[in-house]
């Protein structure tokens, strides 16, 4: 099923189902109104909003309406937690080679992983606010789960049952800020403001057999003002699956229902495929010709993430947002700017 959280001018918005083909929707307010109710009662509430999902699919819903992701906040709009990996080591190879630095072998044997932001996430056509352009604006088109319950010192497979629902992020990064962020010695804090989520988030069962070992084996899209830049393959070169990734959080504390974990930029070795943040261009100009050619993000840039399925219908909707200028915003508080 397909589950999405329409805004109604509360912090949690409110639950709806999402037909299959993204057309049509319906409110879950007679099972729960919250996606967290149901992550918390998974067991109880699921099954129910299963078949309502399957009436919307055979179109036997009288008060069903079209789906409208403008309408949409995150599908878990704040969360009790947002970890993300960088679970592509071929990015951090990239990143690492332009700087002209060796990837520590035990990359290749235990996650990198940060804890962001997760009181304030953006929905999918919400424009992303950013103080100044000389930040060094950058997008981040990952692959995400929320997780149920997972258990402290559970193995990967364990913690792969965890997995509840799979969506799209945009991992906003302010480049410029990094630097000097990581030379504290404790991690990203400023450089990496709110996240962006799919306007849907998906039980696994949606994607079928692209959906095999923690991974997804389906390509992810980003057109950065109307161009296409990135159609990576995110299936095969995913150094840890989601399994790893959230055992590596349970490591030492238990997973709460709720918890969303990131997969980090989708990354391929095949340059031919282009990119999933602009971040990954820069080194391989640097590693090409010395120097970053491509700019960041300007004010006005606008990025969209998809991915489609087999079927050619897109899976989650698309990540579709517009770079606006916070002083802009907050001169003109139409949110539609």
């Amino acid at each position: 099923m397909k589950l999405a959280t329409y805004k109604d001018g509360s912090r949690d918005g409110q639950l709806v189902v999402v037909s299959r083909d993204l057309s049509q929707a319906h409110y879950a307010n007679g099972i729960a109104t919250r996606l967290q109710q149901v992550l918390d009662d998974w067991g109880f509430l699921s099954p129910q909003l299963e078949e309502l999902s399957i009436s919307l699919n055979h179109g036997k819903l009288r008060h069903a309406f079209n789906f409208d992701p403008k309408m949409c906040m995150a599908p878990l709009p704040r969360a009790y937690q947002w970890a993300d990996g960088s679970a592509y080591l071929n990015h951090v190879e990239l990143v690492r080679k332009a700087r002209g630095a060796e990837v520590p072998e035990s990359f290749y044997l235990d996650p990198l992983m940060y804890q962001g932001g997760s009181d304030d996430f953006l929905g999918p056509c919400d424009p992303a606010r950013f103080v100044s352009e000389a930040m060094g604006i950058d997008f981040e088109a990952e692959i995400a789960v929320i997780t149920g319950d997972v258990a402290m010192g559970a193995s990967p497979d364990q913690a792969l049952d965890g997995v509840r629902l799979l969506m799209l992020a945009n991992d906003w990064s302010l480049r410029n800020l990094i630097p000097a962020e990581l030379a504290k010695g404790f991690g990203f804090f400023q450089s990496k403001p709110a996240t962006a989520f799919s306007p849907v988030a998906v039980t696994p069962d949606e994607l079928g057999d692209a959906w095999r070992g923690g991974r997804v084996e389906l390509s992810l899209q980003s057109m950065w003002n109307g161009r296409k830049v990135g159609l990576c393959d995110a299936g095969p070169e995913m150094t840890f699956h989601f399994g790893q990734l959230i055992a590596h959080i349970a490591k030492t504390r238990q997973v709460r229902a709720g918890s969303i974990v990131g997969s980090g930029t989708v990354s391929n070795k095949d340059w031919s495929r282009g990119y999933s943040c602009i971040a990954e261009k820069r080194a391989i100009e640097t590693i090409e010709s010395g120097a970053p050619k491509t700019e960041f993000m300007k004010f006005g840039d606008s990025i969209r993430i998809e991915m489609k399925g087999r079927d050619g219908l897109s899976m989650f909707g698309a990540i579709d947002q517009d770079v606006v200028s916070l002083h802009e915003a907050l001169d003109n508080p139409n949110p539609e700017i």
